[in-house]
């Protein structure tokens, strides 16, 4: 079945490449492949299936990463108009925030009295929705709800404002992950900073910490690898007094194995194996310290035995070595992971991991399994997109029918 030309990133990055005024050769030498392999990816012939190949390109053509993955994806299917169409009040209410945390002076409040028992219950719904991967109702839970924030953070006082304080940096961060996945970086951005700002309003380092876990989750999708490393690495000295010796804190064990599983994928997108190999043993390490049944749903990160075979199917995928990705961490069952977004993202990786081993009907299966679960995640996500484009070009006889449906969802074909 043909694709959509506008959907085939090997358009974008021929389009890339001659505004960058670079030939085919040039630009294949930079990323250590040939002049044919580039005129394949450029034709659609050879996929494009890893992020470290498709940031090395984006770097070398000096685009933007996310541009040349072809998002944001306005779906018309599983509610992906209504998750976009509350971007922009979105977008207002994040800006009143970042004015509000900064101090400049008079701003009002927007709407009416807020109740502390309201705004903890609905942040309580947004955080629901998002580890349910239902990014619509996150996209709508939202926007009210950070105006809400904004007035209770101009008008109330001491305890409660803190508490006004807290409950915003949670919805913002809420905001950055799935503004990431809608395909909305810069926004993504401004929605962790607005977290960083309420947390340097508390000077709470483990609140300080998960805001930093979120800047990372916001540079890795930008492809700023060496910024992710870089924050994360500041935020784990701090916690270092707090996650060091027998009185350590969990919630501070906890985040520091989340900030290595950020560097890991960072390490990993760049081509540094054993670096990221190396912080995938240093999070399991942690994981196994807090014990196997914990898993943090307070601080986001969801972090767990379970979340670091996650980031090790992503890892293994983008350093080559899928079958080590998938077997990294031993005894694991992910469908105890408590969260449906972590679940479906190891569905993903893990059909990525198995298409690269020559096991594509398998692929499928994955894909329709985490579609099922988690819809437009799943149609929205760019790897799971481009590997269904690839799957599609190649044919899957087996799972014909399957991968038909996958194309139609995401909106693939012409």
């Amino acid at each position: 079945m043909p694709l959509n030309e506008t959907e085939h990133i090997g358009t974008r990055v021929r389009i890339a490449r001659n505004a960058a005024g670079l030939t085919q050769t040039e630009v294949a030498d930079h990323i250590g492949r040939t002049e044919s392999w580039m005129a394949n990816v450029e034709s659609g012939r050879q996929p494009l299936d890893r992020y470290s190949v498709i940031t090395a390109i984006a770097e070398r053509c000096d685009v933007d990463v996310v541009w040349l993955l072809g998002q944001p994806y306005r779906l018309q299917t599983s509610g992906g108009n209504l998750a976009h169409a509350h971007i922009p009040a979105l977008r207002t209410a994040l800006r009143r925030a970042g004015l509000i945390l900064s101090g400049h002076p008079g701003l009002s409040p927007q709407g009416p009295p807020v109740k502390l028992a309201d705004v903890r219950k609905r942040t309580r719904k947004a955080n629901t929705a998002r580890q349910a991967a239902n990014l619509p109702e996150v996209a709508t839970i939202l926007p009210p709800l950070v105006e809400d924030l904004n007035t209770a953070v101009l008008t109330w006082a001491d305890s409660a404002r803190e508490d006004a304080l807290r409950l915003l940096a949670d919805a913002a961060r809420t905001a950055r992950m799935c503004l990431n996945q809608l395909g909305y970086p810069d926004l993504a951005w401004s929605a962790a900073e607005v977290a960083a700002a309420a947390a340097a309003r508390l000077d709470d380092p483990v609140v300080k910490a998960a805001v930093a876990w979120d800047r990372c989750g916001a540079l890795l999708h930008q492809a700023s690898l060496r910024e992710t490393v870089a924050v994360a690495e500041a935020a784990m000295r701090d916690l270092e007094p707090y996650a060091a010796g027998a009185q350590a804190v969990s919630a501070a064990v906890s985040l520091r194995g989340a900030l290595h599983l950020r560097c890991s994928i960072a390490h990993a997108r760049g081509g540094q194996k054993s670096d990221a190999w190396g912080r995938i043993e240093a999070a399991l390490e942690d994981a196994d310290r807090l014990g196997p049944s914990w898993y943090d749903l307070d601080a986001h990160t969801v972090f767990g035995r379970g979340t670091v075979a996650v980031h090790a199917a992503e890892a293994g995928v983008e350093v080559d070595q899928p079958d080590a990705g998938l077997k990294k961490v031993p005894a694991v069952n992910i469908a105890e992971v408590p969260s449906k977004e972590r679940r479906t993202h190891y569905l993903i990786d893990e059909a990525r991991a198995l298409h690269r081993m020559g096991r594509s009907p398998s692929a499928v299966v994955k894909l329709r399994e985490a579609a099922a679960a988690a819809p437009y995640y799943v149609y929205a996500d760019p790897m799971s997109r481009a590997l269904v484009s690839t799957l599609a070009r190649d044919g899957v006889p087996s799972q014909a029918s399957a991968l038909s449906g996958l194309i139609r969802s995401m909106e693939l074909a012409s």
